[in-house]
């Protein structure tokens, strides 16, 4: 099985690299989608009905309605709904917001664009409820009738959409002070920039301008892991994501996490996994 990476004009987006529609034909027209796969842009889906499963990057979550996931470029997910499901989609390429906003990076500024699981899946209380679906059927009419003012609005939507889901999504980070709020942000931007090459915390420490004690002792309070933790998970889920792909040899995916060769990385598997990569493979694919 080799994995299939979608690409953003393969969904029915030929021009200005964003769709936004209701979610239930969407889901019917690219029934492609139910089986793992990855994209090379932005995907977001809000459901208002829906039952199964949805895994993301190996964890796996139940569908309800009020639930709203975000998905980056480069994660690996796929659905298994159970009964009717409905609600709405969108999608946008990694260059939708380039010549928009000042900073290319402005997406990182939310928690749910950083590739973590755990704040990729936003619950929505009944209070925003009518806000967010009134943004999405806002997009889905500017969408319709394309033109230049029509991309600016559904890009300020979009933005509205983001900020909105960001309030209720970043408890944690109010809880713990600007600087150390700021090393955290920048250490994950550098986890995800620098994993292949880098493996140690003092590696990434040297890039902050702190020491590797002050790194570690900064996530275990705030993050509850080690800093070495942190970069052996990306390391790990690269792996994993690397494994669903029958083509690709083991071997091949040690050289391309930069392990000196493939028993040292089989054996680095298997002690934080649990299984070999071979065994990984099989169970994830059989």
């Amino acid at each position: 099985m080799h994995l299939p990476v979608f690409d953003i004009a393969g969904l029915g987006v030929s021009k200005n690299d964003i769709l936004v529609r209701a979610f239930a034909p969407y889901i019917k027209e690219h029934q492609k989608l139910m089986i793992p796969h990855g994209h090379s842009f932005y995907h977001i889906v809000y459901f208002t009905q829906g039952g199964g499963s949805h895994t993301i990057d190996f964890e796996s979550f139940d569908v309800k309605a009020n639930q709203i996931y975000f998905m980056t470029p480069g994660q690996v997910h796929h659905w298994d709904f159970k009964g009717e499901v409905d609600g709405y989609v969108m999608n946008f390429s990694e260059s939708f917001f380039q010549s928009f906003l000042l900073r290319p990076d402005y997406l990182d500024d939310f928690g749910f664009f950083r590739g973590a699981t755990n704040e990729s899946v936003v619950e929505l209380p009944t209070g925003i409820q009518p806000k967010i679906k009134g943004i999405f059927e806002e997009m889905i009419r500017l969408r319709n009738s394309i033109n230049p003012k029509n991309i600016d609005h559904l890009r300020i939507l979009a933005l509205e959409l983001f900020m909105n889901v960001e309030k209720l999504n970043d408890k944690s980070e109010k809880e713990i002070a600007p600087h150390n709020q700021f090393v955290l942000r920048n250490f994950k931007l550098l986890i995800e920039k620098n994993y292949k090459q880098f493996k140690l915390p003092k590696e990434y420490a040297s890039l902050l301008y702190i020491t590797p004690n002050y790194l570690n002792a900064l996530c275990n309070d705030v993050l509850g892991i080690s800093a070495g933790e942190m970069i052996r998970n990306r390391v790990i889920l690269e792996a994993k994501r690397l494994l669903v792909n029958l083509d690709l040899p083991v071997a091949n995916i040690a050289y391309e996490l930069n392990f000196a060769d493939n028993s040292y990385f089989s054996k680095f598997f298997k002690k934080h996994v649990g299984v070999t990569p071979e065994e990984f493979r099989k169970g994830t694919t059989a």
